[in-house]
C-alpha cells in the first residue's frame, strides 16, 4: 500500500489498514479505544497533530513565529481553541498552518503504521472525507446531529453556534456514507456499539488474513 508523501516519494506501508472517519462529536475515540482494547494498533491523525506541537517541538516554534505568542497558553502549550478561531474563517491562515503541520503528521502516521504488529491497523483521519491510498477499507462512525452537538459542547465547552459552524464546514453524513465500506452508528448505547465493534473486528481479521 502506497502513500504519496509531501516530497512525492512513495512510502510502503505493509499490512491491512482500516480507515476511520466521522464528523466532530461522532465518537471516533470511543470506537477506536474499543478496537485498541483488542490489541489493534491505532494511528490517529488528531493525536499526531497534538504530538507535533508539544512544547519544544520545531513545528510549534514555526506556528508561534507565524501566528504570534498569543496562541500559547499560560502553561506554555498551544492554545488550540484560540488557533482554531484564527484559522476557521481564514483560508490563507489555514493553508499556512497546514504547510507547517501536514508533513510531520503524515510522517508520524506512516511510522506508526509501519511498526504495527497487530493483525490489522486503524488509521483515524480528521473530520474530512478521508480519501487516502493508505487505506484498504473505510469505517465511518456516525451519530445524529443533535447528539453530536451536545457531545462537543460538553467536551470542549464550546457554544452551540460554534459547534454547528464547525459541523457545517465539514462533509455531511451523507457524503461520508458514500465512501464507507462500513458504518457504525454511535447513538450512545454502548452495549450495541461494542457488539458492533466485535462484529467488525472479526470481519477485519478475516480480510487481513486473505
Amino acid at each position: 500500500m502506497l502513500f504519496r508523501s509531501p516530497s512525492s516519494r512513495s512510502i510502503v506501508v505493509a499490512g491491512f489498514v482500516v480507515g476511520v472517519t466521522g464528523g466532530i462529536g461522532s465518537g471516533k475515540t470511543l470506537i477506536t479505544d474499543a478496537f485498541a482494547a483488542k490489541g489493534i494498533v491505532i494511528a490517529d491523525a488528531d493525536e499526531a497533530a497534538r504530538q507535533i506541537v508539544e512544547p519544544g517541538e520545531p513545528v510549534l516554534a514555526q506556528i508561534v513565529a507565524h501566528f504570534g505568542n498569543g496562541i500559547i497558553d499560560s502553561t506554555g502549550r498551544l492554545d488550540r481553541p484560540k488557533l482554531r478561531a484564527i484559522v476557521f474563517d481564514d483560508v490563507e491562515a489555514r493553508r499556512q498552518l497546514e504547510s507547517f503541520t501536514h508533513r510531520p503528521i503524515m510522517e508520524t502516521l506512516v511510522r506508526q503504521l509501519r511498526s504495527a504488529t497487530s493483525a490489522y491497523a486503524m488509521l483515524v483521519l480528521s473530520a474530512g472525507l478521508g480519501n487516502s491510498p493508505l487505506i484498504h477499507r473505510m469505517l465511518v462512525v456516525d451519530a445524529d446531529e443533535s447528539v453530536r452537538v451536545h457531545r462537543v459542547m460538553a467536551r470542549d465547552g464550546s457554544s452551540e453556534n460554534l459547534v454547528r459552524q464547525i459541523m457545517a464546514s465539514q462533509p455531511s453524513s451523507e457524503e461520508r456514507r458514500k465512501i464507507a465500506d462500513d458504518v457504525l452508528e454511535n447513538k450512545g448505547d454502548t452495549t450495541t456499539v461494542f457488539n458492533e465493534v466485535d462484529r467488525l473486528h472479526n470481519v477485519y481479521l478475516e480480510l487481513a488474513h486473505r
